[in-house]
């Protein structure tokens, strides 16, 4: 067993670090706040390749994996800079077309993600289900060569950022006995006739909005499923585990921001003659951050490592995403306590990822729900729901 990291992940660290020096929290920031899209970092990401880390070789992609791209996802937050949309589209939507797509839909998007030409959002939660996809209320119903999908997504980050959604809908029963819950994964274009989405207010800083879609009646073509017809549960839990991974990838970089922010203010703010770092009341709490960073980042890898080797990432991905989660909260907040109300300002860049840190420990999926899963799966519980 190996815990030194390779040599080609390295230098994707350091390619990345190089790339975002460019840009970082500022840039972030500014752009957050005047209400627009990280264009110049998405488009130079795609000019260097790294959009395309887990996409298969042959559509154009390095043909590498989760632990790739959770690799660029720490560091893009560990240089103060998250972006949901590569979870969504790099983590879920490339692995489910990857794995389950047809060929044409593969050369249609693939190719696209890589360059940077076309983002996909991923629309699974609901008003009245939630993310429990057992009571999807959103129905696709055959029509001759096409399927009309009806019903309504809540919560749909980036959707007016996006080419097209992928949507998890439940497929209309065939006849009155067929009574198994089946499900279909739809390519939706954004522009399709029927479709409206409407904003959401969040008070989050993030350049990803979050949006209500509604769909009345939008037909899209057969070749928009994804996946055989109502076998879309293999192709969503393609895409389930890679975004807890991704995700938790993102909250690791969160944590090293905050905490070499912390750590940088506490060595060189200077009170009663020594710096504040210097006492244990502050230096402490940042250093059991760091430990439970760490932790956090080890279940991260592993689970990556599972999920790229066909393995049941299952438990891993969960743990690694609750870990990351509650590590990334802990270590912004005692970032913030550690610069006292300078941490509270925009100047200081810490006070303004609050909010994304916290989504986090509620989404893709929330802690409890998560809890459920390890009593159940990895304790041999009883199911409490």
């Amino acid at each position: 067993m190996d815990f030194a990291e390779s040599e080609e992940l390295s230098f994707l660290r350091q390619e990345l670090r190089r790339l975002l020096s460019s840009f970082g929290h500022s840039y972030y920031a500014e752009r957050t706040r005047a209400g627009a899209k990280l264009d110049a970092l998405w488009q130079k990401m795609a000019e260097s390749g790294l959009l395309g880390v887990n996409v298969p070789a042959e559509y154009g992609g390095a043909g590498a994996g989760i632990l790739e791209l959770s690799v660029v996802c720490e560091e893009l937050a560990a240089s103060g800079c998250p972006l949901l949309m590569l979870i969504l589209t790099g983590g879920i939507c490339t692995t489910v077309l990857a794995r389950h797509g047809s060929e044409a839909q593969k050369h249609a998007w693939l190719p696209r993600f890589v360059k940077g030409e076309a983002k996909m959002a991923f629309a699974i939660t609901e008003p009245n289900a939630g993310s429990n996809s057992h009571r999807l209320e959103t129905v696709a119903r055959r029509r001759g060569e096409e399927y009309v999908l009806r019903g309504s997504k809540c919560f749909i980050s980036g959707a007016d950022e996006t080419s097209a959604v992928l949507v998890v809908a439940r497929m209309e029963p065939k006849d009155e006995q067929e009574k198994k819950s089946r499900l279909g994964l739809f390519i939706v274009p954004t522009d399709a006739g029927g479709l409206e989405s409407r904003p959401i207010s969040f008070e989050i800083a993030a350049p990803e909005k979050q949006f209500a879609l509604f769909f009345e009646d939008v037909a899209v073509p057969l070749d928009a499923r994804v996946g055989a017809e109502g076998d879309g549960w293999s192709a969503l839990f393609a895409g389930l585990n890679p975004e807890r991974i991704t995700v938790a990838a993102t909250a690791n970089g969160l944590a090293r921001y905050a905490l070499a922010k912390a750590a940088a203010y506490a060595g060189e703010r200077s009170v009663w003659g020594r710096p504040i770092g210097a006492h244990q009341g502050l230096a402490h709490p940042l250093a059991q951050c760091k430990v439970n960073v760490e932790l956090a980042r080890l279940m991260t890898t592993k689970a990556a490592w599972l999920f790229d080797r066909g393995l049941d990432a299952g438990e891993a991905a969960n743990m690694a995403k609750l870990a990351a989660a509650e590590a990334a909260l802990e270590a912004l907040d005692q970032a913030i306590q550690t610069h006292g109300g300078n941490g509270l300002t925009s100047e200081y860049g810490l006070s303004d990822l609050w909010g994304i840190a916290r989504l986090f420990r509620t989404a893709p999926v929330s802690r409890e729900m998560i809890l459920n899963f390890i009593a159940q799966h990895s304790l041999g519980l009883p199911r409490s729901y």
